[in-house]
């Protein structure tokens, strides 16, 4: 029955916050603009010296301190009986720390070392997608520019973030395979049928970049395009659909991108066949 209740009053507060969202930003667009503003790329804001400032970027530092402050404000006020607040934190930690252990074959080593990259990156990218659900901050513009912008519609962040998490599984590769083990991955001329296999290996890991940064851009600025196409169009009530389903959308791309990275660190970090029978 309280399980019920919780579930009721979480729906009820998504819905009160998708409305007061709605609102907000339909007030916010009607009074600084006439027609519908949609940019590609992220948009200037101001500058440092000769350095731009964009609406995603102060969106992005705006973020990184309310998780940096955060998690120091939960270290320090961590209790030996947790709150409601503090059981949510260890719940999802321990939630996230049991999917990388599952997905590394039980290898807890394996597992400690991964899971603060991937759970980073994934708290990163959900507060930074569910961040622009709150009511009013596509209302706030400095002119006709909107102050406040999703971070991950921006894809020279998203492009930075699929990097780190290759690059770190790159690395993983070559120390678990060696040096030259890790090329022999992608050049193989021992026959014809390996050259072609490690050029196709080669190909492959060029497109985890695309897979990753493109699924992530692409469903996130898709989301924020279609939610004010429907605000400009249809401004009442209609829109609310497709912010609830850019909030599932949301949180679906974080859960997505976590996963990926911790698919690719396990398959990088398994030992090869000949090292696993000695």
């Amino acid at each position: 029955m309280l399980k019920r209740k919780s579930s009721r009053l979480t729906f009820i507060f998504i819905l009160l916050l998708l409305v007061a969202s709605f609102f907000l930003e339909k007030s916010g667009t009607s009074s600084s603009q006439e027609g519908l503003h949609v940019s590609l790329a992220p948009e200037i804001i101001f500058s440092l010296g000769t350095f731009p400032i964009t609406n995603t970027e102060l969106w992005q530092f705006s973020l990184s301190l309310v998780l940096i402050f955060g998690a120091l404000y939960i270290a320090k006020n961590k209790k030996m009986i947790p709150g409601g607040f503090q059981n949510f934190v260890e719940l999802l930690i321990e939630n996230g720390y049991e999917v990388v252990l599952s997905m590394m074959a039980r290898d807890e080593k394996r597992a400690k070392r991964t899971f603060p990259l991937v759970f980073t990156m994934f708290l990163f990218i959900l507060l930074a997608n569910l961040f622009t659900f709150l009511p009013g901050a596509g209302a706030i513009t400095s002119g006709d520019i909107p102050l406040f912008r999703a971070v991950t519609s921006d894809y020279g962040l998203v492009f930075v973030l699929t990097i780190i998490a290759l690059v770190v599984v790159q690395v993983v590769a070559i120390v678990t395979n060696g040096p030259f083990g890790y090329l022999k991955q992608f050049i193989d001329v021992s026959s014809p049928l390996n050259f072609i296999l490690g050029i196709m290996n080669l190909i492959g890991e060029i497109a985890k970049i695309l897979s990753l940064s493109f699924r992530l851009f692409g469903n996130m600025f898709a989301a924020e395009v279609l939610g004010a196409v429907m605000l400009f169009l249809m401004p009442f009530f209609i829109p609310l659909p497709f912010m609830f389903l850019g909030l599932i959308t949301a949180v679906i791309q974080a859960v997505v991108f976590a996963l990926l990275t911790t698919i690719f660190i396990a398959m990088a970090s398994e030992l090869p066949e000949e090292k696993r029978a000695t």
